[in-house]
């Protein structure tokens, strides 16, 4: 279901697919050592779910009472830069192409679900997309390229929709739900992390689900106009699924998750080979529900709100980074990684790793 959706509480999560086994060590105390997480000053108590890394220097992140962040120096300060009027709305995913260019997306019912644009560092924002849709709820979005991007919403009439853009997100549009499968009971998508929703490479995406009593991952390979659903061997509840997924191309895939509703309780892995087609359990042996989770050189990291932990083997074994709380993560491809959660955290993580 959305995180925030009827008739949830606002904290929901969302969950994503990525194969990965995970065994964990026994968590650290976050005194043990010095954690490699770099905890930088945002001056705000906001909640951050939407997160975009960029690179060690420049990272933009979307959060509750519709704040959102800029650094270009490392953290060092964040410049705030909201859009004007969005104090009431709650930012679950960013996607920032630079340090001038980025597309965010508020969570809500009917017109709370909104996507803002900004070309100059967030100094002035175009509403890019309100939703008209009573039904809609929209929780997340990737882009594949430059130019082209999708969004997810809850179902509408029995399945979930998808909303388009091939101009950078300048403009959006619904695309034709023909080639989605219907929607199960309750099945909804979490907005968690900002990464119920993924892609690899120019066509490839993927969303997963919770909410019923089954779990399951969707597949397109044309940019979001056709789909294929698969069930996951995640346990699924109003409060239980898959959180958050990563790819590290077009067949490996990791997915965690759990119980929101029970963060210290088991977490959730699953593993896939083939791009999705198949599904397979990995061991529950993180510490707790994990909402985000990101791919970055030679390692996998993944958060929540009872820590995080690092995999340097595909996610078949762990080892714990921290007992901080963060509800997402974002790498990028030379290795930078970033994290956020309640209560104004933001971290950069250190190269060197344990």
């Amino acid at each position: 279901m959305n995180h925030c959706s009827r008739p949830l509480p606002c904290d929901r999560m969302r969950w994503l697919p990525l194969s990965v086994a995970l065994l964990v060590l026994t968590p650290l105390p976050a005194t043990a050592a010095a954690s490699p997480w770099q905890l930088t000053p945002t001056n705000t108590e906001a909640r951050f779910r939407g997160l975009s890394a960029v690179s060690d220097r420049v990272a933009w992140a979307g959060g509750s009472g519709g704040v959102v962040l800029r650094t270009v120096n490392g953290g060092r300060a964040w410049q705030r830069v909201d859009p004007p009027g969005a104090s009431a709305l709650q930012f679950r995913d960013i996607h920032a192409f630079d340090a001038d260019r980025a597309v965010v997306l508020s969570i809500g019912e009917g017109t709370d679900s909104r996507v803002y644009r900004t070309s100059d560092g967030g100094r002035s924002w175009q509403l890019a997309f309100q939703n008209a849709e009573p039904k809609a709820f929209y929780d997340c979005l990737t882009f594949f390229d430059s130019r082209n991007g999708i969004a997810l919403s809850d179902p509408v009439d029995g399945k979930f929709r998808i909303l388009s853009t091939s101009d950078s997100g300048r403009s959006w549009s619904v695309l034709p739900d023909k080639g989605m499968p219907p929607a199960l009971a309750k099945e909804a998508a979490f907005a968690a992390s900002g990464q119920c929703l993924v892609s690899s490479g120019r066509r490839d995406a993927w969303f997963a689900t919770g909410g019923g009593t089954r779990s399951r991952v969707f597949h397109s390979d044309d940019r979001g106009r056709t789909w294929r659903a698969t069930e996951s061997p995640v346990a699924a509840s109003e409060s239980a699924g898959i959180f958050g997924m990563a790819f590290t191309g077009k067949r490996e895939g990791v997915a965690v998750g759990g119980d929101f509703a029970n963060a210290t309780g088991a977490s959730t892995v699953a593993l896939t080979g083939d791009g999705g087609r198949t599904w397979q359990a990995g061991p529950s042996q993180l510490g707790g529900y994990r909402s985000g989770i990101a791919v970055r050189p030679r390692s996998v990291v993944a958060v929540g709100p009872t820590g995080s932990d690092v995999s340097r083997d595909g996610g078949r074994s762990w080892t714990r980074l921290d007992g901080g709380s963060f509800d997402t993560v974002d790498c990028t491809t030379d290795g930078a990684c970033w994290a956020s959660g309640e209560r104004g955290r933001i971290a950069r993580l250190s190269y060197r790793l344990p």
